[in-house]
């Protein structure tokens, strides 16, 4: 029997993130089809270990320095193709499109195979730790770039 390692967080790709992730009795409705709302949810753990492979954990970015660094998603554009059912194994894609200034363009999916279930686009503002608007760090910015 082979040995199969996934990491938790997923993995980094050209220009982004890759996450795989089982759907479970708990996000879908009484059709037995993923909740609308629940994608969000997938989407957003794309994002937040797509920062966890980068090595800049929201927690530690927070207290980085004397300003703090928090992003947070200012405008979310999302199509939904296709839904999702329990069991299936989604892939989240996470995208940088743009790093730089006070925001960042991530272009996300969600797949079942080759199957393009959802596709989303998310602005996310940078802000300090006081909700004031800042510059993103150029080393934090060129860790999305890459």
């Amino acid at each position: 029997m082979s040995e199969l390692v996934v990491s938790l967080s997923g993995e980094l790709i050209e220009h982004g993130h890759r996450l795989m992730q089982r759907v479970y009795y708990e996000d879908t409705d009484f059709s037995g089809l993923v909740y609308h709302a629940r994608y969000l949810h997938f989407l957003e753990r794309g994002r937040t270990d797509y920062l966890r492979c980068l090595g800049c954990e929201q927690s530690a970015l927070l207290t980085a320095d004397e300003e703090g660094l928090v992003f947070v998603v200012h405008r979310m554009e999302i199509d939904f193709k296709s839904p999702a059912r329990m069991d299936d194994v989604l892939t989240i894609t996470t995208i940088t499109e743009k790093a730089g200034g006070a925001k960042m363009v991530l272009n996300q999916e969600i797949r079942r195979g080759e199957t393009l279930l959802v596709a989303a686009k998310v602005i996310i503002a940078v802000i300090n730790a006081n909700g004031r608007p800042r510059r993103l760090p150029e080393t934090v910015a060129e860790k999305f770039l890459k």
